[in-house]
Order: structure tokens, then sequence, then C-alpha cells
């Protein structure tokens, strides 16, 4: 391998052949810059898609109320029914769950009022939760304090308002904490500010929300004791789909709703969709290290084809050495070395010249929470994977054609013209 004879001798046929080594290389230059760039690509796709489900647990779902479509017990279908606080507390007793947040919105659901402050008015979400919310959706504060257990005892006229609410409200510069808001006729001080966590229509919805205590909701706004709908969160290693279908059973039973009526109870399970996501990243994974591979492959082939035309060409001489006492293992490491060699360094300029490419293409995207596509790129352990593929793959397409140079006999290469 360090003889240097060797090398002059691949260097000179190198040379010789200038344009057949080109496109030599290039085969191998194109399978692993198109390996790269696709991975980098899936990469990019998988970041802005996921990146929806940042700032949410990924083991939580949803259950609200909506229409029975069945009768049972006596209850004519079409009823309408509600959550209330003793739903809370039952569900509270169920062991497969680690967090249970009532909620209820102004509005219900993506509903908006006005919040006001002097002349100054602007719309926003309006939430009653529970201080444990934060253990189900990430919550950045950026000034000011969260929710605590005394705000939901006392019922405290308290209030944690969205970063884009603040900056509407109040002057630039001015501290919210400790001001006053007015919300449906209601005044509550502010105690917090929050900043969104997560990107696209999320972190809008959480820039333009004002959490309000649960208890100090249902009372300032007469809701009695009525909750609008829960999120929970299973315990560690309890799928949120087992979890999800025991409170499905409790709530139809305590609202005597039929066992099979899958339109009373409307539910959404993060964990469902999260993993259909990673399903489908990982299938395309699969996908692109199939198709980059058999790029690769197609390269490699070229090269093995190629060192066989370079044995053909150079039978005479490799009779020549045979004769002078090389041994055949002689004769195998150089076609390897030359083999691999060419493959070794078109593999690393399209490494170099694919992840170039990535990190041009991520520093011209735009820099917005709701792209799709964000962050291309390929892990360096997968780049030197890739890499050390190409350097076996080369080996393995210089043992063909060195196979048969060592089984010509080197008195018949010597008649060779």
């Amino acid at each position: 391998m360090f003889d240097l004879d060797n090398w002059q001798e691949i260097f000179a046929t190198i040379k010789k052949n200038k344009l057949r080594t080109f496109l030599t290389c290039f085969g191998v230059f194109w399978g692993i810059f198109m390996l790269v760039i696709m991975l980098g690509s899936g990469n990019g796709l998988r970041s802005g898609v996921l990146s929806e489900f940042e700032g949410s647990a990924t083991n939580s779902f949803f259950v609200w109320a909506q229409r029975t479509s069945k009768p049972y017990k006596g209850m004519q279908p079409g009823r309408n029914f509600e959550y209330n606080n003793e739903d809370y507390k039952a569900l509270l007793q169920v062991p497969e769950l680690a967090v249970v947040a009532p909620m209820n919105q102004l509005g219900r659901y993506q509903g908006t009022t006005n919040a006001v402050r002097g002349l100054n008015v602007t719309s926003a979400g309006v939430s009653g939760v529970y201080p444990i919310l934060n253990k189900i959706e990430s919550i950045k504060m950026i000034n000011g304090r969260w929710l605590n257990s005394n705000d939901i005892k006392e019922k405290r006229k308290v209030t944690i308002i969205g970063k884009k609410i603040s900056d509407v409200l109040f002057k630039k510069g001015e501290n919210p904490i400790g001001e006053y808001i007015q919300v449906s006729g209601v005044y509550f001080r502010v105690i917090g500010v929050t900043s969104p966590t997560g990107s696209g229509e999320q972190a809008e919805e959480q820039s333009k929300v004002i959490y309000i205590p649960f208890s100090t909701f249902q009372q300032a706004f007469n809701y009695g004791d009525v909750v609008g709908w829960f999120s929970i969160t299973s315990k560690p290693n309890v799928p949120a789909s087992l979890a999800e279908e025991k409170v499905l059973a409790i709530l139809k039973e305590r609202h005597k709703i039929a066992p099979d009526d899958l339109q009373a109870i409307g539910h959404w399970n993060m964990e469902k969709q999260f993993n259909k996501m990673s399903g489908l990243f990982t299938g395309i994974d699969i996908l692109v290290w199939v198709v980059g591979i058999g790029t690769l492959l197609a390269g490699i082939i070229g090269v093995s084809n190629i060192m066989l035309i370079i044995v053909k060409e150079r039978t005479k001489e490799i009779g020549i050495k045979r004769a002078l006492g090389a041994t055949p293992f002689a004769i195998v490491i150089q076609l390897i070395v030359e083999s691999v060699f060419l493959t070794a360094i078109a593999g690393y300029i399209g490494l170099v010249v694919s992840v170039g490419l990535l990190e041009l293409i991520a520093s011209v995207l735009p820099h917005d929470d709701n792209s799709m596509f964000k962050n291309p790129g390929v892990d360096l352990n997968v780049a030197l994977i890739a890499l050390s593929v190409i350097i076996v793959a080369g080996a393995l397409a210089g043992l063909i054609p060195a196979k048969k140079a060592i089984s010509i006999s080197p008195v018949e290469a010597l008649r060779t013209e």
C-alpha cells in the first residue's frame, strides 16, 4: 500500500485515461451526492413537520363533549351533555393517568374575546386552566410567574398573558406585571407574560392567549361547575391510547352514554399522530437509503467494470511482474488500492459538495416558524458511515478484477499483445 512505485503507476494510469477516470469517479460522486442530499432533505422535512409537536407532551390526549348518537338507559339520541368538576375528581383516580388538566375557554374551543386596557383593545383566547397544564404544554415565562395552587384555592382574579397581548395592550418598555386588564367586563391583574414555544399556528395561538385560574374562570364568567374539555397525559410506559380508552369508558358511564356510541365524546390523541408522523419519516428514511445505496452500487459497478478493462490492458505488465517474482497478494493489493483510491476521492468530493449545498440551502431558507421545511442537513455519523460504505464498496469493486488478474498464468500473460 505504501509502495511508491505502485502509486506512481496508479497516477500514470489515471493521467493516461483522464476521461475514463472522470466518468468512473462521477458515478461514485453522484451516488454519494444524491444519498446525502436526499437524507438532508428528509431531515429538513422531518424538522419542519415535527416542529408542530413542539411545546406539547407527545403522550397526551384531549377529550370533549359532543352530542350522543344512540339511545341508552332511556335517554334519547341527540342529547347534549357537559363535563363537570366531579368528572375531574373521578379521572384523578385513574391510575394510568399522570396529569389531568380541566380547561375552559370563552366562546368555547378556539373562541376569542376582546381584552381591553384603556384605549387599547386586542382579540385573545381566554382560557381557564389549572397550574398543572404546564406539564402538558411547554409554557415559557418571559416575565412574572405562572399560576399556583393558591390562585385556584382563593379564586384570585389574576392572569397570565401572551407576548402579543402584552405588546398591544402595553407600551414598549412598560412592565405589565401588577397592571390590570379587562376581559368581558371583569378586571384581572397581570402576574406573568408567556412566549410561544411551538411553531406555525400553534405559536400564533400561544402568543395571543390569556390564562386565568380555572376556579376563577368558572365564577367570573358564570360557568358553574362546567368543564369544557380535559387535557390528559398518561404515565410513563403507559400507552396514551390505553389510558384514553379508560377515560372514555369512565366518562360514558358517568353521563349515561352507550359504550358503542362513537360520536358522543370527541377525542384527539397526540401520541397516535406523533407515531404516525414518525413512522412516515422512518419509511422515507428507508426509501432514501434504498435508492441512495442503489445509486451508489451503480457507481461501484462502473468502477469494477473499468478495473476489469484496466486489468485486460495491463495483462502483459502483470505477467512480467509475476515472472519477476511478484506475489499474487501484491497484485491484488495494487488493484484494490487503486479502486479504493478512486472511490474514496470521488466519494469524499461528493460528500463535501452535498453537505455544502445543504448548508447553503439552510442559510437562505426563511427562518419562519410556519415553514414545513427547515434545518436540512445530515448527522456527522451518517456522513462518515456513507463514506465508509464507499471505501468498503471500492475494495469490493477492486476484488473481482484482482482475482481475474491473478488467475492468468505468467506465461499466458507474457504472450498477450
